[in-house]
């Protein structure tokens, strides 16, 4: 069986390529034996293979879950936060987008205002120089983009039916300068006490679930966020 496989980050550079056509040893394989058979054809990214998910058709899939040859697959690596073209989009609504171009914050909380709310916030992340001892010069993102705008699309909804709150979400790929902004994330809710509450869970999801990539570009050279296989942790909630 051949299946076609997007890569990503640090693993489409280890492996030499962003789409591969891969052929298994079986007719029928799961998502762990996809890993496993990846892992001995390619053992210099076995490392990072291992501490990877695998997505089929958008979504995260357990170990046991059954692969198809027309499924959409994909290999996550641990979420950070690329060095391709960028491919941008947003949601029909205009709620949640990915872009390559400065994001504005006004123009986001814009979308979520409403009469009968009385509490409003926007988080912003910006890329900052110094982390410890470590230099930075910029960042740069990359996204798996039809399955970024559906996890940013879930995280809305939950926050709807959670707090009975607004949400929109804007996340910058390519490359982000210093204090410039990778992410913004806009609420409102009728109280700041379910505002601030939404707003937490919301960068929190973002950063657990949403497949988007940072490289680290610095004095010292380049480095993929979390793609240490030693240190990397992947939190799927």
């Amino acid at each position: 069986m051949h299946i076609n496989i997007r890569l990503f980050a640090g693993l489409a550079e280890v492996i030499g390529t962003s789409s591969l056509s891969f052929h298994m040893h079986n007719e029928e394989a799961t998502a762990d034996q996809l890993k496993e058979q990846l892992s001995a054809a390619y053992p210099d990214a076995a490392a990072q293979i291992q501490v990877s998910m695998v997505a089929i058709n958008r979504e995260y899939a357990p170990g046991d879950t059954r692969i198809t040859g027309d499924a959409e697959v994909a290999l996550i690596p641990p979420v950070s936060g690329g060095e391709s073209v960028p491919d941008c989009g947003e949601t029909p609504d205009g709620l949640f987008s990915v872009n390559d171009q400065p994001l504005d914050a006004e123009a986001l909380l814009d979308k979520v205002l409403d009469q009968n709310h009385g509490a409003s916030l926007v988080f912003v992340g910006t890329t900052r120089e110094m982390t410890g001892e470590q230099r930075t010069t910029a960042l740069y993102y990359e996204a798996y983009l039809p399955m970024a705008l559906g996890k940013m699309q879930q995280i809305g909804h939950e926050v709807r039916e959670r707090w009975n709150a607004h949400c929109a979400i804007a996340h910058r790929i390519g490359l982000v300068g210093l204090k410039e902004a990778s992410v913004i994330i806009a609420v409102s809710a009728a109280h700041r006490d379910v505002c601030y509450e939404a707003s937490r869970y919301a960068i929190e999801q973002l950063k657990a679930t949403v497949p988007v990539w940072k490289k680290d570009l610095g004095e010292s050279g380049e480095q993929w966020v979390g793609a240490d296989p030693a240190a990397a942790k992947f939190h799927n909630t």
